[in-house]
């Protein structure tokens, strides 16, 4: 407060370094926290034709290889096995292990990446259960949808996406779904459409009762009251069909009650496909769930795909009329980025409006706001030291939230010290620099008191390691970061711009004031 050019210099310098350090630590997003779930699935993804036999097999031998770390722990860095289990299901294996050790299960993936490269032929994917998972395959992953009319040039296209994304993204864990394979065995029933005419009977109408004698069709759902939901499933006999031939031998009714076989209206035609067939928007599709290596976020892993994989692939002519769409995890990602962008907006609208109403005039706010910036450089200063020297931490949503309650949490200190400056004009007969001075001398140690408190009071939830930490560590970190930055540099910038504005202020008459 020495002169304007130094109040000036205060504030630029604050103000800019804030906003320099928020730019320069603001880490890339992502979704929702992992977290560090004692649970490892493994999925493999077997050759077309496998047999049972080779399935049984596989499963063996992953139980010989993992044998010995049941029994020894930490063999290799890797901590002891509690439970194992393995299964095997005509599109893929999986198997999965829990540890002894609660917060150490993510030292199991090594070992079961190294146990899956050696199985021949085999394409597997090592992911550790996220705890917002709801399906199986990564919580954190980018789903690359590829869609068209020809599943040739879908597949060739798949292959290209697959070959570059292993590229730009080294250790990626990618997971084609249903396959990129087209040579699994598959056998079509093609109907004639003018037998199907004449015996009363739709293409639709033919397709259901074929799924009625196979596997079944679901035909509705039953709610028992306060259950949940149950399909009801329309199956034909339960003797399963021994060939396909077979199946053309049976029959259905059509609408006018009469008998049909299926081989009079149908005929068989053996032929390669995929091991199932996926639509999306009524056209044909094959997806790659792309999880990102630890040291890669969601938001990152998300550009380099489409900047690098997506963009020059769609140039190509030949896969001008396939589709490529980035969705999943990737597009929560950016929808819930831009609505908590609005809220952070509208929680400074808010927090502006009400203090406006509290101090009766609209400049005073404007300067307590100037504690968010400082606040901001404050939180991902903190977020920072904890990657470095507590536990990694992503910038999750949880994470962004802490910015939110932030606002509202740090101009707590300002507005002490704008209040009481102005308590000191109107009432008690100061002159401007003489109120601020005042102000903080006696605002410091309540200011410095309440953050001593919160500080320490968050402290616990920020060095915590234990289970289930990292859900709430990001939140502390920002907040503790922010608090403590924001205290300190509040009393150089905050006095700094009220000394501008103060001077303007007025004492009020004794008389009104008694």
């Amino acid at each position: 407060l020495k002169n304007r050019a130094t109040s000036i210099a205060t504030i630029v310098i604050f103000t800019l370094s804030s906003l320099f350090i928020v730019m320069l630590l603001m880490p890339k997003a992502e979704y929702l926290p992992q977290g560090n779930q004692n649970y490892i699935v493994n999925l493999l993804i077997p050759p077309p034709g496998a047999s049972v036999k080779q399935r049984k097999e596989i499963g063996n031998y992953i139980y010989s290889q993992t044998e010995d770390y049941f029994n020894e722990d930490h063999k290799d860095g890797v901590p002891k096995l509690k439970y194992l289990w393995y299964m095997a299901t005509d599109k893929l294996n999986l198997f999965g292990a829990v540890s002894e050790h609660d917060t150490q299960g993510r030292q199991m993936m090594p070992l079961f990446r190294k146990i899956m490269s050696q199985i021949p032929d085999m394409l597997g994917v090592c992911i550790q259960m996220g705890i917002f998972q709801h399906r199986i395959g990564c919580s954190r992953a980018v789903d690359v949808n590829i869609s068209g009319d020809n599943i040739n040039d879908i597949i060739e296209l798949g292959h290209k996406m697959y070959m570059a994304v292993m590229k730009e993204i080294p250790g990626a864990g990618i997971r084609p779904v249903p396959s990129l394979e087209s040579t699994y065995p598959e056998v079509r029933i093609i109907p004639d459409k003018k037998k199907l005419a004449a015996n009363g009977l739709t293409e639709q109408e033919f397709g259901f009762y074929l799924d009625i004698m196979m596997d079944g069709a679901k035909i509705g759902d039953y709610v028992p009251e306060g259950k949940k939901s149950i399909d009801l499933i329309l199956k034909g006999n339960e003797t399963p069909f021994s060939s396909p031939e077979e199946l053309l031998n049976s029959q259905v009714v059509n609408k006018y009650g009469r008998l049909i076989r299926i081989k009079d209206v149908a005929e068989l035609e053996y032929s390669n496909g995929l091991i199932q067939i996926d639509h999306l928007e009524r056209s044909r599709t094959v997806k790659l769930e792309v999880s990102p290596p630890d040291g890669i976020s969601l938001q990152d892993a998300t550009e380099i795909i489409l900047k690098k994989v997506v963009e020059p692939l769609s140039k190509i002519e030949k896969y001008k009329k396939v589709n490529i769409q980035v969705t999943g995890n990737a597009n929560r990602l950016t929808e819930t980025k831009n609505a908590l962008q609005w809220n952070f907006i509208a929680a400074i609208i808010i927090t502006y409006l009400i203090m406006s109403a509290l101090f009766e005039n609209f400049i005073y706010p404007l300067i307590v706001l100037f504690t968010i910036p400082l606040a901001g450089a404050g939180g991902f200063i903190g977020l920072e030291l904890i990657n470095l020297f507590v536990a990694k931490q992503s910038f999750d949503i949880l994470t962004m939230l802490g910015f939110i309650i932030l606002i509202g949490t740090v101009v707590n200190n300002a507005i002490l010290i704008v209040h009481k400056a102005l308590i000191n004009v109107r009432y008690l007969g100061m002159k401007g620099k003489e109120a601020i001075f005042e102000s903080v001398e006696t605002r410091v140690r309540p200011i410095f008191m309440s953050v001593t408190t919160s500080v320490f009071g968050l402290l616990p939830l920020v060095l915590s390691t234990g289970s289930g930490s990292e859900l709430y560590r990001g939140v502390g970190s920002v907040l503790l970061g922010g608090l403590s930055l924001s205290t300190l540099l509040t009393l150089f910038v905050i006095p700094a711009l009220l000394s501008f504005i103060i001077g303007f202020e007025k004492p009020v008459e004794k008389e009104l004031f008694q």
